[in-house]
């Protein structure tokens, strides 16, 4: 039981409140040391431990005591010129990083692949059978395909180095956020590493707490600490039960102002991070990649067993001339060797990797176009989403709101911004703009923050001379409006700070919910008119036609109450229309005095203050309110819808609102529908399925509507069983409503669309978008406007909150999953190829042509090297042509199958030509390493002129477009020819290859070169993709297979390359 005395916190915070903050802050030349902090802090922040904690912060003077041994002012905050002293004293609000890997480390783990593991072993008996067999040149095998794991190994520590070293820069990424606090008696936004012990941090619902702290002001708040206890309930705060709030938790509710107790490595959340290490998940076509490496690998070890047993057979039973001088052991290891070679050529560990690189690239690169992707899986399910159901405000609109017209106190008003004419110039008294401004500041929580001016900016940095709302952008449009000459220049924070909210006996405050579409203050106002006596007014601010309901009066100009009646009423609904016609939101302004006489406002709750106070108001003003349409949304939308995407507005403005700016946008068509909330909730299933594929618009809709079309349009979160819906229904009928009620169950859902669903994108922002969000195959919250709740629930943020950049995200997801298939296309083509070569000489008496050292280089070129190569093709405009594909498509289609099969075919007729004729063209010894160098030449720039066969995988052939747009490709080719140009001069016994003549140079170059007009051929075979791959709109475009005309560089190159082909072969 505590036995902590609340009235003492109580009288000490009361004092607080009422001494006099003329002293921004005490000198910082006595700043308690770093220990005497942690040893001080220490005791009143033991986790888990509330009561104790409360027990000490009494003892140690309460909140007040804590504020002075910190030498801060609750009130004003910290000043700027101890902010630095403090940095260096206390450290900052950086979180520690998870301890990474060094390099070496990367490196050893690379050996852990047990077919690696195998063939070092292997290359080490080689390597002690060829010194004991010749100790002269007898290690040189050996010690080469030791060397070419070494070099695989290293190029794979690198490239996970490199990925690793990406990956924290997009976590840094992700954790710059801002936060307000108090400074020099002004609010102002600071990074969120840039908080220092003692300062005063201001949160509201949907904020992350940054840094563990102390109330000193509260209203009606509670937090989310289960990321810290576990807990799943939401925790209620106040200045005497518990005053204590911990970071890396939500504040779910209320607003409040707390001080830096604890940042950074000490707070509570930063001594967790210290233990944690965050491995990266794998990404759903990550997997999907892995299945397919496995099953290649298992038909590459069948192949290796095959070559194997075939070798031994020639051994044995046709013992070729080349073999008479070889024992038994050494042909075996040898084989052997070879296998194993096969194995690691076979088992594509590109794959894996070629996902890592492509989205390693993309997420650098999305980052340039304002996407912060937060969960790797979010790029690649984009770039098929198939439905995007987006909010209006801030997205399709710049959420730049400002108050052109209104009634104010029944004065209509038909423009704000003129100076000459303000309210008293209309006639309205002081007494009817006391209680409009009273309402606009008292009844908000948003902020305006002051102008930067143009020296205060980082070098680079543009100058916005806008002023900028921190907070809700509607409650800042009011604020502006109070602020401007047409209501008196108001001083909001005067207001508020008179109010006292969240201070014991102080003001009330209930912020405003997306659900409910309003909000309300209960404000203590002591006047000379009521004797000083306290009295309490209700102040509410919320959706023109839903305060309209509640209200039973309305001002007059004269500051009068007068009656509601039904003529009237009709007047401000026709006002109310009107506004919604013209694209202008409108907000109502409404109070209700003497609430005292209904409820105890020091006690009541939000439900308290909606049942018994929100009604028999008296309506005060309605203002139209625009936030014109962002320049970019109406091209795209055009996209989004030219690539088969459903592009649906989910807000919560009423319907005409919301018809206007769709139609303006291009999202509401014609045939298409617009819906209501309340009309919504009313349909059962399977009429909802009705409607869904003409459904453009959901107007007045809560975050419940937006979370039940998520479910139905994907399935992702649908009861499965008859618990789970009895969960989602309490006290509803199984057997009764299970067909009746949304969003219906699994069984239902899967049989009326074949158990395949849409793939569905939402945007959101607020607190209560956080369950649709989670719901979505990717949730896209807003960077500017976004809570943290929203950002912490969704996979990408969107960084600037244009719709626009959303079109990026989608064209950059289809550049992954296309980049994926080019690369697998590539690989597969040499891994067909290798494998056959080997095996076909094998079983054909021949010394394999291929050595192990041969193909690990290969084995380089296709998976390192490939994986660079095409994994960071940057995207096409016409990617955003096609429609999206099914969630079960294939990742090779019918054109890559063509193709692959094609290349394969003439690259294997290719090097059995070689093998066979080889000898007799080029003047050489059957088998021998001159022999062998030519095939594997040959073979070498077949790969390097398939790669650029590879950059496209439909019909289209121009294989070398914009390839100034892709350096790394150029690079890789550039890298491959210089690297296999200098292991055919200088590799020797090493790499058992011979310098070329030029002849055989150009020869083996102008043969692999001919995979380019192969490439234009095979082309030409008609094969399509299947329709039934594809999922989303049906556009006309999307509807006729586009193919594209060569370049004209491709028309010169055919007839060249034929022309010397001919030459190379009959010359």
């Amino acid at each position: 039981m505590c036995t902590v005395d609340r009235q003492q916190i109580l009288k000490m915070t009361d004092t607080r409140n009422h001494d006099d903050h003329d002293g921004l802050d005490s000198s910082v030349a006595s700043l308690p040391s770093a220990s005497k902090v942690r040893e001080t802090i220490s005791r009143i922040n033991e986790p888990q431990s509330r009561e104790t904690n409360l027990t000490n912060l009494v003892s140690l003077g309460s909140i007040e005591g804590i504020a002075s041994f910190l030498q801060t002012n609750p009130s004003c905050g910290l000043c700027s010129s101890s902010i630095s002293q403090r940095r260096s004293l206390y450290g900052c609000n950086a979180l520690p990083s998870s301890p990474r890997k060094t390099w070496f480390q990367l490196f050893v783990d690379s050996f852990d692949d047990e077919t690696v593991q195998i063939l070092i072993a292997a290359a080490i008996v080689s390597l002690l059978v060829g010194i004991y067999d010749d100790p002269t040149t007898g290690y040189v095998e050996g010690c080469a395909i030791l060397a070419a794991v070494l070099v695989v190994s290293i190029v794979t520590a690198c490239n996970d180095y490199q990925k690793e070293t990406q990956f924290r820069a997009l976590s840094k990424a992700n954790d710059d956020v801002q936060v307000l606090v108090k400074r020099d008696n002004r609010i102002v936004s600071i990074p969120i590493d840039e908080i220092v012990l003692g300062d005063v941090i201001c949160v509201e619902a949907g904020d992350s707490i940054p840094c563990d702290g102390l109330l000193v002001k509260a209203d009606s708040l509670s937090i989310d600490e289960s990321a810290l206890t576990g807990e799943p309930m939401d925790v209620e705060k106040n200045l005497v039960h518990d005053p204590f709030v911990l970071s890396g938790c939500i504040a779910t509710a209320g607003t409040a102002e707390f001080l830096a107790i604890a940042v950074g490595k000490d707070s509570q959340w930063g001594i967790i991070k210290a233990h944690l290490e965050k491995e990266q998940d794998q990404t759903p076509l990550q997997e999907k990649l892995d299945h397919m490496a496995q099953v290649i690998g298992y038909v590459g070890m069948a192949a290796a067993a095959a070559t194997f047993l075939a070798m031994m057979f020639i051994y044995c039973v046709v013992q070729p001339e080349y073999l008479k001088d070889t024992s038994f052991f050494a042909h075996a290891l040898d084989a052997f060797i070879i296998g194993v070679t096969i194995v690691v050529v076979a088992v594509p560990e590109g794959l894996p990797l070629a996902v890592t690189i492509a989205l390693a690239y993309s997420t650098k690169k999305m980052l340039r176009d304002k996407n912060l992707i937060r969960h790797l899986a979010a790029c690649e399910t984009m770039g098929n989403a198939t439905n995007i159901c987006s909010d209006k405000t801030g997205t399709l609109t710049e959420n730049r709101m400002t108050v052109v017209k209104g009634i104010f106190a029944n004065v209509r008003q038909e423009d704000t911004a003129p100076e000459s004419n303000t309210v008293l110039d209309r006639g309205i008294n002081g007494a009817a703009r006391e209680i409009i401004l009273q309402g606009i500041a008292t009844c908000s929580t948003a902020r305006i923050l002051p102008k930067v001016q143009p020296q205060d900016l980082a070098s680079g940095e543009d100058w916005d001379n806008r002023t900028h709302v921190v907070g809700n952008k509607t409650e800042g449009a009011l604020l502006i409006l109070a602020q401007s000459a047409f209501m008196g220049g108001d001083d909001y924070e005067t207001r508020r700070a008179r109010a006292q909210f969240g201070l014991p006996g102080g003001s009330r405050l209930f912020p405003f919910s997306s659900k409910r579409k309003r909000m309300s203050v209960l404000i203590k106002e002591s006047t000379e008119e009521n004797g000083g006596r306290n009295e309490w007014t209700l102040y509410h601010k919320g959706a023109g036609e839903i305060v309209l309901e509640n209200c039973s009066s309305y001002l007059d100009k004269d500051g009068s109450i007068l009656p509601m009646t039904p003529e009237k009423k009709r007047e401000f609904e026709e006002i109310i229309s009107s506004f919604a016609s013209q694209a202008l939101r409108c907000v109502a302004l409404a109070h209700r005095p003497n609430i005292h006489n209904v409820i105890d406002p020091d006690t009541c709750t939000e439900d308290d203050c909606a049942s018994k106070c929100e009604k028999e108001m008296t309506l005060d003003a309605l203002v139209g309110i625009v936030d014109p349409l962002r320049g970019d949304v109406v091209e795209a939308v055009k996209t989004c819808q030219k690539a088969g995407i459903f592009v649906r507005m989910v807000t919560g403005d009423n319907l005409e609102t919301a018809n206007a700016i769709a139609k303006q946008a291009g999202i509401l068509t014609k045939g298409g529908l617009s819906m209501v909330g309340e009309d919504f909730r009313k349909l059962t299933p399977a009429q909802l399925d009705e409607i869904l594929p003409r459904l453009q618009v959901l107007a007045r809709s809560s975050p419940e509507d937006k979370h039940i079309l998520v479910e139905r349009l994907n399935g992702g979160l649908m009861p499965k069983t008859k618990e789970e819906w009895l969960e989602a229904h309490p006290g509803r009928d199984w057997d009764k409503e299970k067909d009746l009620l949304l969003p219906g169950y699994y069984d239902e859902w899967a049989k009326s669309r074949n158990g395949v669903g849409e793939v569905v994108g939402v945007t959101g922002d607020g607190t209560n978008d956080g369950p649709a969000l989670k719901a979505a195959d990717v949730g896209l919250s807003m960077g500017i406007s976004g809570t943290d709740v929203a950002k912490n629930a969704s996979d990408i943020i969107i960084m600037d909150d244009k719709f626009s950049s959303i079109v990026k995200a989608v064209l950059w997801g289809r550049s992954v999953f296309d980049n994926i298939r080019k690369f697998l296309q590539f690989q597969l083509t040499v891994n067909v190829v290798a494998l056959t070569i080997t095996f076909l000489s094998a079983i054909a008496g021949y010394r394999p042509p291929l050595n192990a050292v041969m193909m690990l280089w290969v084995n380089l070129i296709m998976d390192t090297m490939g994986a660079l190569a095409l994994g960071t093709e940057p995207p096409a405009s016409n990617l955003l042509g096609r429609r999206p594909y099914r969630r079960d498509a294939s990742l090779i289609n019918l054109p890559m199958w063509r193709n692959i099969l094609a290349q394969a075919s003439y690259q294997l007729g290719l090097l059995i030509f070689l093998l066979q004729k080889g000898p007799e063209i080029f003047g050489c010894d059957s088998g021998s390493t001159h022999h062998f160098t030519i095939i594997f030449n040959a073979f070498v720039f077949c790969q390097v002129f398939n790669e650029f066969n590879a950059r496209e995988i439909g019909d289209v052939f121009n294989p070398f477009k914009n390839l100034c747009q892709s350096p790394m490709f150029l690079a890789v080719i550039m890298f491959t020819i210089f690297a296999q140009w200098v292991i055919v001069e200088f590799g020797g016994d090493f790499t058992q290859t011979r310098p070329l003549t030029f002849e055989e140079w150009k020869v083996t170059l102008m043969l692999g070169a001919v995979s380019i007009p192969v490439g234009f051929v095979m082309r030409l075979i008609p094969v399509n993709e299947n329709p039934e791959s594809f999922a989303g709109l049906e556009t006309e475009e999307s509807l006729v297979p586009v193919k594209k005309a060569s370049s004209p560089l491709t028309v010169f190159v055919l007839p060249v390359a034929a022309a010397i082909l001919y030459k190379v072969m009959f010359d």
